[in-house]
């Protein structure tokens, strides 16, 4: 994959300031994309934390707005029923920004994570009807022949990219599978989904309408001739007082259940991973005792979670969150691996350590509200099955790069490795 270079900003740390009641601050002095900041988002997250909830901040070149980092005001922000995901109080700086998908017709519009009631209800509707708890579930065969398989296909022992050896890998077989995505088409359909998370990378709009293009074929070849896939039952699926999905909500389902459905997921497991090779006596008790896996998992979630950052949320009139005053048409966006640091922990404990057998805290990786992630359970269970199968069929793991030298995903709503590289040697 290209290096994205970020050309917007100087190498360096960024003067982060604090000031959401003065409307002459200037955005640029905390710029939250590039590689200096992804590498080190957590401590900087802190100290951004310490001097307020709520700070202005520019999100891509030419895109500007606040940043909530505080976990009570992310919740507030999540529901706050004047910010809207419909992007329109804001179309004419994204549009000057060149940013894809502003408007109905181009992008990915025409799916619910830009949708707001009664359209919003009327989708996720149409597509929960489809994309099941169910259906999730009965992948789990399938998932766990995927994960041995690439295993299997390692050579017994060396060393070795984890991202594109397994973590990657696995969730794209996964949602190709489920929507019908021919075999022949998935590295192509792998390389634009990666660039679809990287607003500013060179590539960028090629991909994204490459990947748009591609849907849109898919979801007529389904029409002709259906199959026993997710996308053939979207195609398919009616409800009672609504009708069926458009053309361009179908093709906007596809691209969401494909972006958000498996380049996620990658970054889970990448993540997940490195958190234990960084954390020896945390792999120990997870190996020791594998029954600890689903509370490990969502301990990985709230420690270092692959959203860093919520989608944008617009406001739809002037209002006021955490001090900060947001005008009509304002960007607000949530990062979530802040606020997670700082979510409740039941019986306490050091929020900035891995533990992966504390009880459950309420983190927001998945979201709140309305917009709750509905592909939470197939991560869950692409996440229990492939640690698990890597786990037990791989005794011996580590880092062969030190932490600290790992390229992370340098802008964008995601957050995780590039590359994982490990020693390790088969059972």
């Amino acid at each position: 994959m290209d290096t994205y270079q970020n050309t917007t900003q100087p190498a360096g740390e960024p003067h982060e300031q604090h000031a959401p009641h003065n409307d002459s601050y200037d955005p640029h002095e905390l710029v939250v994309m590039g590689p200096e900041f992804k590498a080190d988002a957590h401590r900087r997250y802190a100290r951004l934390r310490a001097k307020g909830p709520i700070h202005r901040a520019q999100f891509f070149p030419g895109i500007t707005g606040w940043l909530v980092v505080d976990y009570d005001l992310a919740r507030e922000a999540l529901t706050h029923p004047a910010l809207l995901k419909d992007p329109e109080p804001a179309a004419e700086m994204l549009e000057a920004a060149g940013f894809l998908g502003h408007k109905r017709g181009t992008g990915f519009g025409g799916q619910m994570l830009e949708a707001d009631p009664p359209e919003h209800t009327r989708l996720r509707r149409l597509v929960s009807g489809v994309f099941s708890r169910k259906r999730s579930a009965a992948m789990e065969p399938r998932i766990t022949e995927i994960a041995n398989e690439l295993i299997d296909a390692m050579p017994p022992s060396g060393e070795l990219d984890l991202v594109q050896a397994f973590t990657a890998p696995l969730p794209v077989t996964v949602i190709a599978e489920l929507l019908g995505i021919p075999e022949a088409d998935r590295q192509d359909f792998r390389r634009w989904t990666a660039l679809a998370f990287q607003v500013g990378h060179p590539e960028y709009a090629t991909a994204v309408a490459s990947l748009h293009g591609f849907l849109r074929q898919l979801v007529e070849d389904k029409r002709r001739a259906p199959g026993d896939d997710l996308m053939s039952a979207l195609v398919a699926a009616r409800d009672k007082d609504d009708g069926r999905l458009s053309e361009e909500e179908l093709a906007g389902t596809a691209a969401l259940l494909v972006i958000a459905g498996h380049e996620t997921t990658v970054n889970l497991l990448g993540n997940s991973v490195l958190a234990l090779l960084r954390h020896p006596d945390q792999l120990r008790l997870l190996r020791n005792d594998l029954r600890l896996l689903p509370d490990a998992i969502e301990e990985f979630l709230r420690y270092d979670t692959s959203v860093e950052r919520t989608t944008n949320r617009y406001a739809a009139e002037d209002l006021e969150l955490g001090g900060a005053h947001i005008p009509r048409g304002g960007i607000v966006t949530v990062a979530l691996a802040s606020a997670n640091r700082v979510a409740p922990l039941p019986g306490g404990g050091d929020p900035d350590a891995l533990d992966i057998a504390r009880p459950v805290a309420r983190h927001l990786s998945f979201g709140h509200g309305i917009h709750h992630c509905l592909g939470a359970p197939l991560a869950r269970l692409e996440a229990r099955v492939a640690l698990h199968t890597l786990l037990t069929r791989v005794p011996h793991l580590e880092l062969a790069v030190p932490a600290e030298s790992l390229d992370w995903f340098p802008a964008g709503m995601v957050r995780g490795v590039l590359s994982l590289p490990v020693r390790y040697r088969l059972g």
